[in-house]
């Protein structure tokens, strides 16, 4: 068991911060807006973001389902071949010449961002990029940052940061182990 760095109500309040940043920072509105969750828990995420800017804005932001960055990851062994872009969603959401946000939920070397950000060109040509995330730990190893960050953890990189969300995991909590 670890240490929990965020509560419920604190990530509730880390998801309502970034969703104010994002409407702030899309002053002429947020009509076209897409957000893309990386799969797994950036897709809840990115949900949750979306409901809030509906409530907030009226206007509802479509959520570009699962991004599965996978085949696109520079660390993990795959067949370049198979190298293709998983979105999975129920709604045709086109992001060509949208204003489109990343989010996932816990920033750390980048690889992850970067994988995501091939996966998303591979798929099209949005007018903007920005990056959310819950949780920013550090220790990048390429020139990447969130601009809209829940909570920034400086962490070691013995420790390790488990986010948990209701949907998979029963609960909603940000825990640091060693």
């Amino acid at each position: 068991m670890g240490k929990i760095i965020l509560d419920q109500m604190a990530m509730q309040r880390a998801l309502t911060r970034i969703t104010y940043e994002i409407i702030e920072k899309n002053k002429g509105g947020v009509e076209d807006l897409v957000l893309i969750g990386i799969k797994t828990r950036g897709v809840y995420l990115a949900q949750r973001i979306a409901n809030r800017l509906e409530q907030l804005e009226n206007v509802s932001v479509p959520v570009g389902g699962e991004l599965d960055i996978t085949n696109y990851r520079d660390d993990i062994e795959h067949d370049s071949t198979d190298a293709t872009l998983t979105i999975d969603n129920n709604t045709d959401v086109s992001i060509e010449g949208k204003r489109v946000v990343i989010v996932d939920d816990v920033l750390y070397t980048g690889r992850t961002v970067r994988a995501a950000l091939s996966a998303i060109m591979d798929s099209g040509r949005p007018k903007l990029i920005n990056l959310a995330v819950l949780v920013d730990r550090g220790h990048r190893e390429l020139p990447i940052r969130a601009d809209f960050v829940g909570k920034n953890i400086p962490s070691s990189q013995k420790e390790k940061i488990k986010v948990s969300v209701t949907e998979i995991d029963g609960k909603d909590a940000v825990e640091i182990t060693k």
